[in-house]
């Protein structure tokens, strides 16, 4: 065994003895290191506190004054907890976090200093934006860019610092984050939504999309993690032979949970609790060392921000535990990937969740509403939903045995399935009393009673109904939720504005009753939305041809579906809804294109390195053992030596077989990415990596993992897939 594996190994299982106490109440520390509306009640005045409280609610803008006193009270409370610097956090195209701290200190003369930070530092900064991704939006030269305090999302303290929750900009003013369209997006849906919830209520003045994500990952020793260059470098084993137990007994998933993981988790609870993440459930997953948490649903902006944090904060505890977290979507091959499946709705200020049903017809009726456009607008946008999701990470998942396919449907259930298609079926035109009364007693009324058993998810759907909320399982671990979130609330602002002026026309030119026009446009939308409807296997080649044949877009790569990012209908949607312009939703899709280019890029260098340098010389000196072992049987048998060294030589010649091979299909895979660097259009350098370079990997990777089945085990330098899943 290496020095490297056999020195990670014996670290890893010096660290396995864990002894685990949780004595802390979570409710007592749940937001104590928050700028929250209980901390400012203590130190704000009451003009700063509805301020800042008219500004989350309504939008509006504070006055510098006041920002003053409210920069004043945060630097009281932060000094009081010891903090000494602070922040503007941020979430640039970088997919991480970003942050620069500078101190509350400052100089007076005299040799004198103070403590100080004004409204000012608060509102807004200037850090340098030139090495942020901008996909052409400015010069390089062109450093300047904008961090401005975003007050929906509160201030919060991590270890010494302030850390105020902000939206980056360039110079110019388009957005160079994913805050700020995001932001943009849950306006539109605000707006368009409560327009349609007054149809049922006039006192709702506000409507919040809502969020709930699952965050799955791998938790690895550290050690063994920093014996393999690939997992440091990229985050996933390019190489390596599945373990012999995997996941097939399905013994890991929500069984106890390792005493080692545990005391991470609760480590990582506790300091989820001080920064006002409200984190809930906690189990194992079903690969080895794969996990799971999750949190109580939050509006939408708060949300995003808490999971971003939350990644950032994993890294930092898990270090504390001397392990290492996996967020990328595919770290193994031959056992599940990890997805965080995004669990989204809308709620009114008065309280009522717009997709779950009521009590009542008309709550029903309401209900009926936001569900039926939701389905809708996702018809109409699938292909930009599956864009919405796609990464060089996230491509390893989608499609396979644990994801759902990269083609987007939306489950419903089979009594839900019922409930539209009977609607659909009610008589064309002006119903009469009759019919409306059916329809409300035979349909509508029975929703409630329905969705009390109506909560099976179809774990190969993407996009499932299940019970009150949508939830989006196609998105990946380590994404930033915005990406999709903006997407998913922009494109159903869109689609409720449509349904708005449709019913607005029968109610005012048909001379409709409100009823009447709502129930007479759903029916047509249900008749329009019926190929994203999915009910069966998701997994199998039925559903692709199945699918090919309803019109339904199947991008398995992201060069392919990037590309709805950027289609005419997709700007004019972004332009409508004031989410995004021409100028910022290209730049995304340049980013997020060149991204793809660089990760196949690193992978591909990474592995060339690892096969050559690694792989190679080691399957060298076990065949110069088998030789030398040859050698001295032929010494020893003379003539009849190939009798007893047969096995040896038919090793022998296949490892020189797999030597070769990886040698050729490197050769093949530095040419074609050295063809590809030299194209300037990104996306034909995307499709060439995407068609051309990726394809060699799985082909090297055969043969180097043929010869870890092959290389005595005393001898391979990595650490196996066998040590990385199963040390704890």
């Amino acid at each position: 065994m290496s020095t490297l594996r056999f020195q990670a190994l014996k670290e890893a299982l010096n660290r396995s003895s864990v002894v685990i106490t949780e004595t802390e109440r979570r409710s007592t520390l749940f937001g104590e290191n928050v700028f929250n509306q209980s901390t400012m009640l203590q130190y704000l005045t009451k003009d700063a506190y509805s301020s800042v409280m008219d500004a989350i609610d309504h939008g509006t803008k504070i006055d510098r004054r006041i920002a003053d006193q409210i920069a004043s009270a945060m630097k009281d409370w932060s000094l009081s907890k010891g903090v000494t610097h602070y922040t503007h956090w941020f979430q640039p195209l970088t997919g991480a976090t970003a942050e620069k701290h500078d101190a509350f200190f400052e100089t007076i003369g005299n040799g004198l200093g103070i403590e100080k930070f004004g409204g000012g530092q608060l509102v807004q900064q200037e850090p340098d934006a030139s090495s942020f991704p901008h996909g052409g939006i400015r010069n390089t030269f062109e450093a300047r860019g904008y961090t401005a305090w975003d007050p929906t999302s509160p201030a919060f303290i991590y270890g010494t610092t302030l850390c105020i929750p902000t939206v980056f900009v360039a110079y110019t003013g388009e957005a160079l984050d994913y805050k700020t369209p995001l932001l943009r997006a849950l306006q539109a849906v605000d707006t368009a939504a409560t327009a349609i919830a007054k149809y049922f209520d006039k006192n709702v003045k506000k409507v919040n999309a809502s969020l709930g994500w699952e965050q799955e990952y791998f938790l690895i020793d550290r050690a063994l993690v920093e014996s393999r260059p690939d997992l440091v470098m990229t985050g996933r084993t390019l190489l390596g032979h599945s373990s012999a137990k995997g996941q097939q007994l399905d013994d890991h998933y929500f069984g106890s949970i390792p005493n080692r993981a545990l005391a991470f988790m609760r480590d990582l609870e506790v300091e989820c609790m001080l920064l006002g993440i409200p984190v809930k459930t906690r189990h194992n997953e079903v690969a080895p060392n794969q996990f799971e948490l999750a949190p109580i649903y939050e509006e939408t902006n708060l949300a995003v921000d808490h999971n971003s944090l939350l990644m950032d904060i994993m890294e930092k505890v898990a270090s504390r535990h001397n392990l290492k977290v996996l967020l990328h979507e595919k770290p193994f091959a031959g056992v599940n990937g990890s997805g965080k499946h995004n669990n989204w709705s809308l709620s009114t200020n008065t309280g009522v969740n717009l997709l779950g049903p009521g009590k009542t017809p008309m709550s029903n009726l309401q209900f009926l509403t936001f569900f039926i456009n939701t389905i809708k607008a996702i018809n109409e946008h699938e292909e930009l939903m599956r864009a919405g999701i796609a990464s060089a990470s996230n491509d390893h998942r989608l499609g396979a045995n644990e994801a759902p396919p990269a083609i987007m449907s939306v489950f419903i259930g089979e009594q839900l399935t019922s409930v539209l298609k009977e609607l659909e079926g009610v008589t064309d035109g002006k119903l009469s009393p009759k019919e409306k009364t059916d329809l409300k007693l035979n349909v509508v009324g029975k929703i409630p009673e329905i969705l009390l058993d109506n909560t099976d998810r179809n774990r190969t759907s993407p996009f499932a109904f299940t019970g009150n909320k949508f939830e989006f399982r196609a998105v990946g671990s380590k994404a930033n939720c915005a990406n999709p979130m903006t997407i998913l609330n922009t494109i159903v602002a869109k689609q409720l504005v449509e349904f708005k002026k449709e019913v607005d026309v029968l109610i005012d030119k048909k001379s409709l009753k409100k009823d009447e026009a709502i129930f007479n446009v759903l029916r047509e939308y249900i008749k329009q939305s019926k190929s994203i409807l999915f009910e069966g296997n998701g997994y199998g080649e039925a559903w692709e041809k199945e699918a090919k044949k309803r019109g339904l877009s199947n991008n398995k790569t992201t060069p392919e579906a990037l590309k709805a990012k950027v289609s005419k209908k997709t700007l004019n949607l972004f332009e409508e809804m004031g989410v995004m312009n021409k100028i910022e939703a290209e730049a995304r899709y340049e980013i997020e294109i060149e991204e793809y280019v660089m990760r196949i890029q690193i992978e591909g260098r990474v592995l060339g390195d690892i096969a050559r340098n690694h792989v190679i010389p080691t399957a060298i000196k076990y065949q110069n053992m088998l030789i030398s072992n040859v050698s001295g049987l032929k010494n020893l048998y003379d003539k009849d030596f190939k009798k007893y060294a047969k096995e040896q030589m038919e090793i022998i010649e296949e490892i020189s077989k797999h030597i070769g091979e990886i040698n050729t299909k490197v050769n093949e895979m530095t040419e074609e990415r050295r063809k590809a660097n030299k194209l300037d259009d990104v996306e034909k350098k995307a499709l060439d990596y995407c068609k051309k370079v990726k394809p060699l990997f799985d082909q090297i990777r055969y043969s180097c993992d043929q010869l870890e089945l092959l290389v005595d085990d005393e001898l391979w330098p990595l650490t196996k897939y066998r040590e990385l899943l199963f040390t704890r």
